[in-house]
């Protein structure tokens, strides 16, 4: 599987995220909620860098290797729709 690494991170990221609403359910202290939060928020942009860098190795390579123009095409507009809502985040 090539997401492997992706989905172990998000899966980590579903275990911080149980952890964090037991911390809100158990009335915990505010910084350490959001600690746990920032963490989470950290994992997922790790796992969201990582499945980027596998969709070039793969997907957007193996685009550019068929010297299909459209593919291509579409390839990079999609990169372009994710680079523009990152801008927005």
């Amino acid at each position: 599987m090539k997401h492997e690494k992706t989905l172990r991170k998000l899966k980590t990221a579903r275990g911080q995220i149980d952890a964090a609403i037991k911390m809100i359910e158990n009335e915990r202290y505010c910084i350490d909620i959001s600690k746990q939060i920032l963490a989470t928020i950290s994992l997922l942009k790790n796992a969201h860098s990582e499945l980027l860098k596998k969709h070039l190795e793969t997907c957007v390579k193996d685009a550019t290797t068929s010297k299909d123009q459209n593919e291509i095409n579409q390839k990079l507009e999609e990169l372009e729709e994710i680079f523009d809502y990152l801008k927005k985040t």
